[in-house]
């Protein structure tokens, strides 16, 4: 009687696995999910999670499996599930590192007529060997502030700004030599973007600009070491009569300098001889092990089409990179004066005016250590500018 009992379990517990399993079968048959990453934008999820809400009514068959992740853990764990069988199927990435992995060649290539929405130039910098292999998602162009009560000059380039001599206990700028490609993009803006002409006679000439600034406190010794958090720190103090930076953190000069505030002006981000303005963008990428590429793809374009991007664009002060989005009026024309809106307004014409980036190489990371180290010789070891710039593009080269 009592095995007969145990029997009858047994079979009782296998029926109820059976049906589990049949279950969670049908639901993966019916319900296929999309999992979906994003770089640290928890502070969004009502928005995020209406879109998704609207995209799985339309698409009744798929569910989104939304997952925010910090920004500095994006590049590691991208890079550790990339690699596996079961990668998510939609991830939010920056371009740099976008071109890292499909150099790898573990991401989806994407058909460029699926990308026609976005402007043309912003797609070419998702673009490896002729293929695409990111969805843009949103964009950034900085402004130039100044301060009026140091300045009254309405500068618009580099140049400029290197003539520029200011008042008795300020800076003209900060330049944030160590941060990025900051110098890189810079010099980028003048046509200097190979190994062959870092050391040119206009290279040289502009190194020999900013080596002029250093030495006469045009611009603070901390440039060499600081960030731009620290820039934006000393035009506040009310130290600086110009700052390249983004038109987000007027909000803060607001709240934490309300008399610089009052006393700043907003000017076109400055450019060099291409007359161009360089931009960040953020993007989508789907990898190559996915196993919804077109669904999640489909849902990418949703996610950035014209009436979300504006939507996003809105509600913060990035820009959108839906040409169709960028058209709207709320990026040309004013109902009011304030600063911010006369950024918004500059920095999305910006858009339609984009220097080419620097070509995208392997060891992106590693030339702009070089970049920074040259910059830190000439300034602070006086190295002489020619030879330190033959040895730059002698290690330009190598990469």
């Amino acid at each position: 009687m009592k095995k007969a009992f145990l029997s009858y379990i047994l079979i009782f517990i296998l029926f109820v696995i059976g049906l589990f399993l049949f279950s969670l079968n049908k639901v993966e048959k019916n319900n296929k999910t999309i999992v979906f990453w994003t770089l640290q934008l928890s502070s969004f999820d009502k928005y995020i999670n209406n879109i998704i809400l609207e995209f799985e009514k339309e698409n009744p068959d798929y569910k989104i499996k939304w997952i925010d992740v910090p920004y500095s853990e994006g590049e590691k764990r991208t890079l550790a599930a990339i690699l596996t069988d079961n990668p998510p199927d939609l991830v939010n990435l920056t371009p740099d590192f976008t071109m890292l992995l499909a150099q790898k060649n573990t991401l989806y290539a994407i058909d460029k007529e699926n990308l026609e929405q976005f402007l043309p130039s912003v797609t070419q910098t998702l673009t490896y060997n002729n293929e695409c292999f990111g969805i843009p998602f949103y964009a950034t162009s900085a402004v130039t502030l100044y301060n009026k009560q140091l300045t009254n000059k309405k500068i618009s380039t580099y140049h400029e700004l290197f003539d520029f001599i200011p008042k008795k206990n300020s800076y003209s700028t900060m330049i944030n030599f160590s941060e990025n490609d900051t110098l890189l993009k810079i010099l980028n803006k003048y046509g200097i973007n190979s190994p062959k002409l870092i050391n040119s006679e206009k290279s040289i000439a502009i190194y020999k600009q900013l080596k002029k600034m250093f030495d006469s406190n045009f611009i603070p010794k901390e440039s060499i070491t600081q960030s731009h958090r620290d820039s934006l720190e000393k035009y506040m103090s009310g130290q600086l009569a110009y700052l390249v930076t983004g038109a987000n953190f007027l909000n803060m000069i607001k709240e934490n300098a309300p008399q610089i505030y009052e006393n700043t002006a907003v000017l076109p981000q400055l450019t060099g001889d291409t007359n161009a303005y360089d931009y960040s963008l953020m993007n989508f990428i789907v990898p190559k092990r996915a196993k919804n590429k077109e669904m999640a793809l489909k849902f990418a374009l949703y996610f950035t089409n014209k009436d979300n991007q504006l939507k996003f664009a809105k509600m913060t002060t990035i820009l959108p990179v839906n040409k169709y989005a960028l058209d709207d009026d709320y990026f040309k024309f004013a109902k009011n004066n304030d600063l911010q809106t006369q950024a918004r307004i500059i920095s999305a014409n910006q858009l339609n005016n984009l220097q080419i980036p620097l070509k995208n190489i392997r060891n992106k990371k590693e030339l702009n250590t070089i970049s920074s180290n040259y910059i830190q010789e000439i300034l602070i070891n006086n190295q002489d500018v020619k030879d330190a710039l033959d040895n730059f593009a002698n290690d330009w080269e190598k990469l």
